[in-house]
């Protein structure tokens, strides 16, 4: 890893999601140094899962090659994959900040040719599908992936398969001696944009997420639908592999719960009500998709779409909290058991599949900072003065949709920009 440059002027941002992202582009753009680190091998983060954005229905991926491309194009910015904070000391215009760089194994030589790939034989669970399908134990995290280079994951080297990786390389790019770093900077003001992760399905015991298979969460459903996904885009359960059409979609799972997260995550609602949309574009009106909800938080423009998906005759709404799912042990169904509020008489319905529409949790726990911040009671970073020049962007803030994790980001870079325009000023 060549030499990393810093000062006081420099701005540091943590994590490369969406609002990672927005907040280094804006700073460099600004005429800012920026360092983005990111603790995966790759920069996009959850919004490079989706298949679609609500309400539009276009796809992450064209908004993602431009964000990458102004990247690529910034000489003010440095991007550091596998790359964490362990420790920031200081005060706002002068923080000293120590990371870890985890080895990738990997060097600039690769040209993406896959051909380590095809030589080790080793598979492991797909983190960036959910743990839906396997990869290679050499392999890209995804077709967008930037870098834009393979990484060899650890649990090979030392094996024949990294031998066979770095044998099968004509350039040279294989580096099983690579070791990890530890490296110290110098920064005016940090930018906190390590995002969000779904909440626990498993913490969630009536709905059987632990215990029947055609239970799956909002974000695993997301991955099925992309062409490039674990199913090739199709709606199969996990069960038996067979397409399913009939869908129900469970609001608030681990949501406004004061036995899980009390807080509403915003994005779920939209989310269910967009993902009914790719069940009827597969199956027509063979599709049926049932919404089961406590209420619909749609505000806005948003409203416009959830008052389409309601006129669509396939797709019903039953107000309801589910109290509990149980499976038919004959035919896989999961079977749903609860109270219509609206009509007030029990229910006890099977679907082929069931996607709970889970909720959002900050991804860094209160303890896991490496600094001391101020946190609300959901575990997001407060605006406060106390945590001087340390911005949250996005979902470390709050739970958010794409379109105000982008803001939120902007208005954290904007913050940043006038800490290091205040040391310049002093210092010049």
């Amino acid at each position: 890893m060549s030499e990393v440059i810093a000062t006081n002027q420099t701005i540091l941002v943590v994590g490369g999601g969406i609002s990672g992202m927005t907040a280094a582009l804006e700073a460099a753009e600004c005429g800012k140094q920026v360092i983005l680190v990111e603790k995966n091998p790759s920069i996009g983060g959850r919004v490079s899962q989706l298949y679609k954005y609500f309400p539009k229905l276009c796809h992450p991926k064209c908004g993602l090659e431009i964000n990458l491309r102004r990247i690529k194009s910034n000489p003010n910015l440095r991007v550091m994959a596998m790359t964490e904070v362990t420790s920031i000391e200081g005060e706002a215009g002068n923080y000293s900040v120590s990371l870890k760089t985890s080895p990738r194994y990997v060097n600039e030589n690769c040209t993406r040719c896959g051909a380590c790939g095809d030589a080790v034989e080793a598979e492991f669970d797909d983190e960036y599908n959910y743990c839906l399908s396997k990869r290679k134990g050499a392999y890209l995290p995804f077709n967008q992936a930037y870098p834009e280079r393979y990484v060899l994951d650890p649990r090979i080297i030392g094996t024949a398969d990294a031998d066979k990786a770095k044998e099968a390389c004509k350039y040279g790019a294989i580096d099983t001696d690579m070791q990890e770093q530890e490296t110290t900077l110098t920064v005016g003001a940090i930018i906190w944009a390590t995002g969000w992760r779904p909440y626990d399905a498993n913490r969630i015991q009536p709905y059987g997420y632990d215990r029947f298979a055609n239970v799956i969460t909002s974000v695993e459903f997301e991955r099925m639908l992309d062409p490039h996904g674990p199913t090739g885009g199709k709606i199969l359960r996990p069960s038996d592999g067979k397409e399913a059409k009939d869908v129900a979609f469970i609001q608030c799972a681990g949501s406004r719960d004061r036995n899980h997260l009390k807080h509403c995550s915003r994005i779920c609602c939209m989310a269910s009500l967009k993902q009914t949309t790719y069940l009827r574009e597969l199956y027509g009106d063979d599709a049926k998709g049932t919404v089961y909800y406590i209420d619909i938080r749609a505000i806005d423009r948003i409203d416009d779409f959830y008052q389409e998906v309601k006129k669509d005759p396939n797709i019903s709404f039953t107000k309801s909290k589910v109290a509990s799912i149980t499976e038919d042990k004959e035919t896989g169904n999961p079977v749903l058991h609860g109270v219509d509020t609206e009509g007030y008489h029990r229910y006890s319905n099977p679907h082929e599949l069931v996607v709970l529409a889970i909720g959002m949790e900050p991804s860094v726990p209160a303890d896991g900072f490496p600094m001391e911040v101020v946190l609300n009671e959901e575990g997001f970073v407060e605006l406060d003065e106390a945590n001087g020049a340390f911005f949250a962007a996005g979902c470390s803030s709050d739970a958010l949709d794409v379109n105000r994790a982008v803001q939120s980001a902007t208005a954290s870079a904007l913050r940043a920009i006038q800490v290091v325009n205040k040391v310049a000023g002093a210092e010049g």
